[in-house]
């Protein structure tokens, strides 16, 4: 019952940083609710993980965020001075 009403909050939280994803006016902003999306979305895999007693996404939840992490540095790079 307790991860229902967590999944439920995650995607609502999804689904409103999404929107901000798509009507941010600037490039940063953007780049923020990425980051944000990206965070939820391994918060989302490890409650999974924890529901369905499967260790596999949490290895899965790991390497994702390994990849957020090194995308969202490339991108704020770029934003920054540019490649």
């Amino acid at each position: 019952m307790i991860f229902n009403f967590i999944i439920l909050i995650i995607f609502f939280s999804l689904f409103i940083t999404l929107f901000r994803f798509i009507k941010a006016p600037t490039l940063s902003d953007r780049l923020v609710a990425f980051d944000i999306l990206s965070i939820m979305s391994i918060s989302l895999l490890v409650v999974l993980a924890l529901h369905f007693q499967r260790a596999i996404y949490i290895d899965i939840a790991l390497v994702f965020g390994l990849i957020s992490f090194l995308g969202t540095t490339i991108f704020g790079r770029y934003i920054e001075k540019g490649i």
